[in-house]
């Protein structure tokens, strides 16, 4: 019995010297020498399989995508419908003027649309409208546009896109006058936007595939 005794008494002592020995080490562990490789490994929280790779690799998972427009035809006519109604098709301004690209009435009716109602409801109808008149105001144009692109006028470049835009706020006629008085006579709208200020904010733009064309209709 008392062999027993003094066994244990010899085994605790020993397992209390290890364990100071062990607490009381400088000696640090060296967590290089284990590894995973090679082993099957199970998780409890699985990766969503919706989401792609290269969506989890990005930052920028969470922005929306949009086309670069640049200064294309498209990016021209955006950029323009942006400025005259934030792009809204169904928005009608104080002055009666309709749609994404503020049409008035009588141009509608240049370009035969009689129902100003129905252009309302119809945003692929206001895309051709917008086309239609922009050929209409090239062919106006053409020699304005011949004799005074690439040029300045009260420090404007004068560029294709610039007129045409100009154009769309004044009408054809209004632009004619601004160009042949060398930039003297700047109609400005009832807002207070010039013809000048189009020129010099639309410019540059590649307006080449606007065919021009004396008898353009949306309809």
């Amino acid at each position: 019995m008392r062999k027993s005794i003094a066994s244990y008494l010899t085994l605790t002592l020993t397992i209390c010297i290890l364990l100071f020995v062990s607490f009381s080490s400088d000696e640090t562990i060296d967590l290089s020498k284990y590894s995973t490789a090679g082993l099957e490994l199970y998780y409890t929280v699985s990766q969503d399989q919706s989401i792609k790779d290269n969506a989890l690799a990005s930052n920028e998972v969470n922005k929306p995508i949009s086309p670069i427009l640049g200064k294309s035809f498209v990016g021209f006519k955006e950029a323009l419908a942006f400025k005259e109604s934030r792009g809204d098709y169904f928005i009608v301004n104080t002055l009666g003027y309709l749609g994404k690209y503020q049409f008035g009435a009588g141009t509608l009716k240049l370009i035969g649309i009689h129902n100003p109602s129905l252009f309302l409801k119809d945003p692929e109808l206001q895309e051709k409208a917008f086309v239609a008149n922009t050929q209409r105001n090239k062919w106006i144009l053409r020699r304005d546009i011949k004799n005074f692109v690439g040029r300045k006028l009260n420090g404007i470049l004068i560029t294709e896109s610039g007129i045409l835009a100009a154009a769309h706020l004044a009408g054809a006629g209004s632009v004619k006058n601004y160009l042949r008085s060398y930039g003297i006579d700047n109609f400005e709208d009832s807002y207070g936007t010039t013809i000048e200020y189009y020129m010099k904010k639309f410019s540059g733009y590649d307006t080449s595939s606007i065919t021009a064309n004396k008898k353009a209709k949306a309809i």
